[in-house]
């Protein structure tokens, strides 16, 4: 997300090196080009004018501080107009209510409704200890209402089974009374999408917001739709009492358009972006974070907070203790810690939250195939017998012919995994004592091509 902007911004950042002063005459070409980024991430024109408007305001005429130059100077600027743009701070939902709270779900047919509904009962079910109903009351789309069930069966959500044959307003009522009778905290109304915004429909999901009285009206729009997703979301807005939206598709967006363009164009906060297929994909939106993810500065606190949620920090404290002892770093632990990197959204995923490694990195590492090697790796490992994956000193060649051959791959790519994992060993051993603060620094800059070997383990190592 944002690999085009990140990279266009940081070049202009280059050009303003050397300079002691931001004066009109040298801000002037950067704030054309920081224009044209915004314009190719497709972002609102009536945004991008605010946006250069008020940069240009503040940055003009503006003493450098002795330790920053120029172009952090301006950084600054625009990462403090950044995060104004996109809505200062994180909203959450807003739950505080008599239980079942509702939960209403509105936006253009595959915009990814369904799928947030059940993303939301599991985020909703993990992380708030929530007990979740959700039910669909969209009886025009073919199998909608057993894609909805699926989902719930998925994340151990209850399903409130509805027909075709229904009406909206009738369904949403007998959810609504269920979830009185069953005690639920949450009910996740998802309601109907059409291709394009109507009256008819409109009309419907006025009905149901009347009726059922939800404490959350999210707009769920598709990110890769780009100013269209703001426009969308304002038409949305003046039909409904919305109280937030949810952006979707994020990872497949390199522009990002419709997270800069929303906040501005609606007046409604991002409260989440889905950032891809899976069910715990679902990332709080925190308009400072973002900013600096664009300005390639990372997202180190949404890193911890990803890891703190989903690496396994017993495997994790079980590895750190072998090493500790001066054991070796075999195939067992390469495959666990290259499964759990995964976990966390995979190589693009963490570096794309790293200081300095996220847009033209990520866009590098996705050229090189990097996702794809890790399943490679993976795939060798699981080709390996038992003993082999303990002890990969065993490995010679007429097992590499067969692990290769188990696995649809070339003696070469064990060859290769071999290397890497040898590489490893040594790393482990040689930074376990020393903590992860030093393993970090010895590696920065030494990834081996291919985005395979030389990735960071989540889990960690205490000193």
């Amino acid at each position: 997300m944002f690999e085009t902007l990140s990279g266009r911004l940081s070049g202009t950042v280059k050009k303003l090196r050397g300079q002691a002063r931001l004066t009109e005459d040298n801000i002037k070409d950067a704030l054309r080009d920081v224009r044209m980024a915004l314009l190719e991430a497709d972002v609102a024109l009536p945004v991008v004018r605010d946006f250069i408007g008020r940069v240009r305001e503040r940055a003009i005429g503006q003493e450098v501080i002795d330790s920053l130059s120029p172009g952090q100077a301006l950084i600054k600027v625009v990462n403090d107009e950044l995060v104004a743009i996109m809505g200062q701070a994180n909203e959450t939902l807003d739950l505080s209510t008599q239980p079942p709270a509702v939960i209403l779900l509105a936006g253009l047919q595959g915009a990814g409704k369904t799928t947030t509904a059940g993303k939301l009962a599991q985020r909703l079910k993990e992380q708030h200890k929530k007990s979740v109903m959700l039910v669909s009351c969209d009886v025009y789309r073919p199998a909608a209402i057993k894609q909805l069930e699926t989902v719930a069966g998925q994340v151990g959500a209850t399903f409130v089974a509805s027909t075709a044959e229904q009406r909206p307003l009738d369904i949403a009522r007998a959810a609504l009374d269920e979830a009185k009778r069953q005690y639920a905290d949450v009910l996740i109304v998802d309601t109907a999408g059409r291709l394009h915004v109507d009256a008819e429909m409109m009309t419907e999901i006025g009905q149901i917001h009347a009726d059922v009285k939800p404490v959350e009206t999210l707009f769920v729009v598709d990110g890769m739709t780009g100013q269209d997703a703001a426009n969308t979301a304002k038409a949305f807005g003046d039909a409904l009492p919305l109280t937030g939206v949810v952006l979707t598709k994020a990872d497949g967006d390199a522009r990002g358009g419709a997270a800069l363009s929303v906040r501005h164009v609606t007046g409604k906060p991002i409260k989440f972006i889905g950032m891809g297929e899976k069910l715990d994909a679902l990332e709080p939106f925190h308009p400072d974070r973002m900013a600096s993810r664009i300005l390639g500065m990372g997202d180190v606190l949404s890193l911890i907070e990803e890891a703190q949620q989903r690496v396994d920090h017993t495997k994790a404290q079980k590895l750190a203790k072998k090493l500790n002892k001066g054991k070796s770093f075999n195939f067992n632990d390469l495959r666990e810690q290259m499964l759990q990197m995964q976990k966390m959204g995979g190589m693009t995923g963490l570096l794309d939250k790293l200081p300095g490694m996220g847009g033209g990195m990520s866009a590098q590492l996705q050229n090189q195939a990097g996702e794809k090697e890790v399943g490679r790796m993976v795939a060798i490992i699981n080709s390996m017998t038992p003993a082999e994956r303990r002890h990969p000193d065993l490995i010679k060649a007429s097992r590499k012919r067969r692990i290769a051959a188990g696995c649809g791959m070339q003696v070469q790519d064990v060859n290769r995994l071999l290397k890497q994992q040898q590489q490893m060993s040594k790393m482990m051993k040689k930074f376990s004592k020393g903590g992860m603060k030093k393993m970090m620094h010895a590696m920065q800059g030494k990834m081996p091509p291919g985005g395979g070997g030389g990735f960071l383990p989540p889990g960690g190592f205490s000193g």
